[in-house]
Formats: C-alpha cells, sequence, structure tokens
C-alpha cells in the first residue's frame, strides 16, 4: 500500500496536471488527452494550437529552477516513446509539428510553460 506522503504527492500532480490543462487552455490550446499511460511511457498532457502537437510534462515544485531539473532524460525518452505510439493512432497526428514542453508550478505564481524545452 502507497504511503500517505507518496498518495499526499499524487493527488499535487493530478492537481497540478489539471490546473496545467485550463493553463493551456487560456492560452489557446486544445487539450487532446490528459495522463495518458502507454506501455513504452506516460503523458501528462497532448494538446493542440493550430498546426502544432504539445506534448507535455507538468511538474509541480518549490522553484522554477527546481521544475526544469526534475525530468530527466530518461523521462523526456519514455514521453517521446509514448508520444510516437499514441500519434500512430490517428494519421492526422503524424503529419502535425510536433513539440515537447514543460509546465512549471511553483508556488504563488502562475504557471511558466516552456515551449520546445526538449528534441529527442
Amino acid at each position: 500500500m502507497a504511503s500517505r506522503k507518496r498518495k499526499q504527492a499524487e493527488r499535487r500532480g493530478r492537481w497540478a496536471e489539471r490546473y496545467a490543462g485550463i493553463w493551456l487552455q487560456v492560452q489557446g490550446y486544445s487539450i487532446l488527452a490528459q495522463r495518458v499511460r502507454l506501455p513504452v511511457g506516460e503523458i501528462d498532457l497532448i494538446a493542440r494550437r493550430g498546426p502544432v502537437l504539445a506534448f507535455v510534462e507538468v511538474k509541480q515544485r518549490r522553484t522554477l529552477d527546481a521544475a526544469q531539473n526534475a525530468v530527466p532524460i530518461k523521462s523526456w525518452q519514455r514521453i517521446a516513446r509514448a508520444s510516437e505510439a499514441w500519434a500512430q493512432r490517428d494519421a492526422q497526428y503524424v503529419s502535425m509539428d510536433w513539440r515537447y514542453d514543460l509546465v512549471a508550478i511553483t508556488p504563488w505564481a502562475l504557471p511558466k510553460h516552456y515551449k520546445d524545452f526538449w528534441r529527442p
């Protein structure tokens, strides 16, 4: 059974993902999927704005630096594999411009959206 701290962290993470999704919608994005879990990896949010398909990792931390450094390269690689697998389901997504973004959630501040934060 998961510890109480782990459950609290999971709740905070889900809240951060919902908040980031709302923030992206306010910025003109359509949220296509949330919490995508595939055998090859996970994607927090998949958003579209015009011809751009953004695979978004959401991190809630005390500082922007901590959020930026919270995703190791192996995690980005899993996200990239998951995005490939997800996009194969619908041909329209394969031909779009893809981007890997980070949304950082910090206390008492609006979310910070880092577009094209990482490239495979």
